[in-house]
């Protein structure tokens, strides 16, 4: 119990360390929450500050989730005896949900965050690479064919707990915890999107789109 909550508190401390807000403060002080939509993730950070900010706020994001889930969570500590196997999959499902609760929620930039999905990727890669496979071709197709990231983000968020229960002979149960976690967490920080798309506000990506047309 005390091995786990000290890698869930790192893991969240780790999550509240925002890619773009670090890499505007670097930049000449410029907070992404106040231009644009207003969020601090790598999209936001795209329309707003261009390619190689956004690219450096990608990095920094999928990182840290890669950090909590491969090196945090599998960190010996002093006098804990190395966990089990099934405790170790405990110990990376709870650093994955810390370490996106620190990215949505961060401590050091009063809680105002990201949306989790640039995090939720290095958690994938720290995890297991292989569960993006799924992630990534569903949000390609959802993306194309509807043309809302954020809704393609939401689809393909949905394949984790599925991955879960049919990936293997038995139900990997904490990889489908964290998956019902981060579909639930995915949907509510796209509750905005949400709100757009249900009035018809939410912009398409063109060059995703497939069925865009002059109008889109």
């Amino acid at each position: 119990m005390i091995e786990l909550s000290v890698k869930v508190v790192l893991s969240y401390l780790l999550g509240s360390v925002i890619g773009s807000l670090l890499v505007g403060r670097l930049s000449g002080g410029v907070d992404i929450r106040t231009v644009g939509s207003g969020n601090a993730g790598a999209t936001n950070a795209l329309r707003a500050r261009g390619k190689g900010f956004a690219f450096a706020v990608l990095l920094i994001d999928i990182a840290k989730g890669w950090v909590a889930t491969r090196v945090i969570a599998r960190l010996a500590m002093p006098g804990i005896p190395p966990a089990s196997p099934a405790v170790e999959a405990w110990l990376v499902s709870g650093c994955a949900m810390a370490v996106i609760v620190g990215h949505v929620y961060p401590l050091w930039y009063g809680f105002r965050g990201g949306k989790g999905v640039a995090t939720l990727l290095g958690v994938l890669i720290g995890m297991d690479p292989w569960l993006l496979v799924p992630v990534l071709i569903t949000w390609i197709l959802a993306a194309m064919f509807f043309g809302y990231v954020g809704l393609a983000s939401m689809i393909a968020a949905l394949t984790l707990p599925v991955s879960a229960v049919a990936g293997s002979g038995e139900p990997n149960t904490p990889l489908f915890a964290f998956g019902l976690f981060a579909v639930l967490m995915i949907v509510f920080t796209h509750r905005s999107n949400i709100a757009r798309m249900r009035a018809g506000k939410e912009p398409r990506a063109r060059r995703l789109w497939l069925f865009g047309g002059k109008d889109a």
